[in-house]
């Protein structure tokens, strides 16, 4: 019973077959036993055989895939992969900045010339260089006094005074930066290029550096044209009690006339005549027609410039002509008084006992009314654009 218990009675063939057959049914077991032991040796030898193909083909499969991605991928790849194999390390290829961080900076410096470029207001820059360079021309009396001196007083003039305009421009700009983000968006306080405190450390340095110069070349005539001049550009735009004369269309008008036609004339060529060439001030024919020339022009240039600007000084409550009377009434005002301006200078050229004098100045001022009148015609008055570019042609 025990036995039962503890093993199947198929394991135990003595129990039930006779024992004469125990060595045949042996002799039996042992030949299957070895026909089935044979068997799985040669079905093992089979499958080890089966294994060692298939991994071998696995292998050559692996060593041709990473031959064709080593000839697609870039030699640098190719490289960065064979570092990480040897050593375990990252990627040694190159950052992107790496070749681009001289490009960036570059890219910088551009950009910071190029905003301090629309920061100067390169159209007053140019207009008060060939003022500056005119008037000095009228004080020459004969060839010999076009020197190395007349060069270098001249030189002087236009450093300092160049100095004292981008003062009154950047002073400009930092009491109208609401005004212009409507009117000028691309200025560089305007567009947040520049820092409130960027352009107050611009315009400090440059007023400074003006009346140093002044102060060193002991002109007398420029550095009273440098202080009257920073004292009617502060006048005009900085935001403090009675000031703020931009407010008001005729006492910004005056201000204008008064820098450009008065003290651009009759101080710089006091300093050409008196500081440079050491003559006694006298008031000649020339300087007065450029200065009456220059009271028109700037007559022209206070009304003009305000034409583009209507939209925001109209929300901001500057009561220019332009807000009072409309653009299309002060743009031909302005057209019809530099036609007076060339006509007049016709004339009086035409009076001249010079005839090379009676030629230049009459046909040159003849093709410019032709000119200026002939682009006016062409200007698209509800054009902003347009009439910008109109204004830049006539400065």
């Amino acid at each position: 019973m025990e036995s039962l218990l503890l093993r199947p009675s198929f394991f135990q063939p003595s129990s039930f077959q006779p024992s004469g057959g125990r060595s045949w049914r042996n002799d039996t077991l042992n030949k299957a036993g070895s026909s089935r032991s044979s068997t799985s040796t040669a079905r093992a030898k089979v499958e080890g055989c089966s294994l060692l193909r298939f991994q071998r083909g696995r292998s050559r499969h692996r060593v041709k895939a990473i031959k064709e991605r080593s000839f697609s991928q870039p030699r640098s790849h190719t490289k960065s992969l064979y570092v990480n194999a040897t050593s375990g390390s990252q990627p040694l290829e190159s950052e992107p900045g790496a070749y681009g961080g001289s490009k960036g900076v570059l890219d910088s410096v551009k950009n910071a010339v190029d905003a301090f470029y629309r920061f100067s207001r390169p159209h007053t820059v140019v207009g008060t260089a060939l003022s500056i360079v005119s008037v000095s021309l009228l004080s020459v009396e004969k060839l010999a006094d076009i020197s190395p001196l007349f060069f270098t007083g001249m030189l002087e003039a236009v450093a300092a005074a160049l100095m004292m305009n981008i003062y009154i421009v950047g002073l400009n700009q930092l009491t109208d930066i609401e005004i212009d983000k409507v009117n000028k968006p691309y200025l560089p306080l305007a567009s947040g290029e520049f820092s409130v405190g960027t352009g107050v450390l611009i315009v400090t340095s440059f007023s400074i550096m003006s009346f140093w110069l002044g102060w060193v070349i002991k002109s007398w005539p420029l550095f009273w044209a440098l202080s009257i001049s920073f004292v009617l550009g502060t006048a005009y735009s900085i935001n403090l009690p009675l000031l703020r004369w931009k407010r008001f269309a005729f006492v910004a008008a005056l201000c204008i006339l008064a820098v450009r036609a008065v003290i651009v004339q009759i101080c710089f060529y006091l300093h050409m005549q008196m500081h440079v060439f050491g003559r006694s001030a006298i008031f000649s024919r020339p300087l007065i027609f450029a200065t009456a020339f220059m009271s028109f022009f700037s007559v022209v240039i206070a009304l003009f410039k305000d034409i583009p600007d209507m939209e925001g000084d109209k929300i901001f409550g500057i009561r220019s002509f332009t807000v009072q009377l409309g653009q299309k009434r002060v743009f031909w005002t302005c057209i019809a008084l530099l036609e007076i301006a060339y006509g007049i200078a016709m004339f009086i050229g035409a009076a001249s006992p010079y005839m090379w004098s009676k030629g230049i100045t009459v046909i040159g001022h003849a093709m410019l009314a032709l000119l200026l009148w002939n682009r006016a015609k062409s200007v698209d008055l509800t054009s902003k654009t347009a009439i910008a570019s109109c204004y830049m042609f006539v400065c």
